[in-house]
Parts: structure tokens; sequence; C-alpha cells
């Protein structure tokens, strides 16, 4: 059993930066992967990002990438999504997520294929 806190969030102008944090309790890190998803009201979940059990492979939504990076610290049991350039189609409740998986590689096309989630937190971009 995986437990999973996000934290982070809040109120940021178009054009600024945010750094979402998750901390992992329970077992250790070194055969999962960690996701992490959005949802905007009136929209289904979807995938922003996701970093590979020892953090070689990561995969970014088309829209985020080159604005938002992706870490982890299996050490620390934690993981950070900084946010960058951000603008109001950001915003959304984001989730950190976390599923088996032993491969250098991640996706996240599929939120259900993640078992444990945090209670999210909001991420809100407007002037």
């Amino acid at each position: 059993q995986l437990y999973v806190v996000e934290s982070g969030g809040g109120l940021v102008q178009p054009g600024g930066s945010l750094t979402l944090s998750c901390v992992i309790s329970g077992e250790r890190l070194d055969y999962y992967a960690i996701g992490w998803f959005r949802q905007a009201p009136g929209k289904e979940r979807e995938g922003v990002s996701c970093i590979s059990n020892l953090g070689v492979g990561t995969s970014y939504a088309d829209s985020v990438k080159g604005r938002f990076t992706v870490s982890r610290d299996n050490a620390k049991k934690t993981a950070s999504l900084r946010m960058n350039s951000l603008e109001p189609e950001d915003t959304a409740v984001y989730y950190c997520a976390v599923k088996y998986w032993g491969e250098n590689w991640c996706m996240i096309n599929d939120p259900s294929e993640y078992a444990f989630y945090g209670q999210g937190t909001q991420v809100t971009v407007s002037s």
C-alpha cells in the first residue's frame, strides 16, 4: 500500500510558475513509475507527465512539453512537477499517482493504470 500526498498548488498569473510536490509513503519506489494527471471542471482526467522508476525515462503531454519538468528522488520518496509559462488552460486539480512499473519508460495515456492517487491540489491560472 502506498500513500500519496500532493502540495504546492495555488493561484498564479498567466506566464507564472509553480512547483508541485508529491510525497509517497509505504514501500520503496524502485519499481514504481510516478505520473501527474489533471482534471478540469467538466473534463476527463488527463495525463500530464510521468517518470520511470529510476528516473531514466519521462513522458509529457503535448500541451505541456517544453514548459513542465518532472523529477523524482527515490531516497526521499518524493516527486516534483515544475510548471513554467503557465496558461489559463492549465487550470485544474493536479494529482500525483503511482503504479507498479519496472521499465525505463512510462506512459500517461490511461489514468486507471495508476493504482495510487493523492487527494489532488488545485492550480488556478488567472489574471
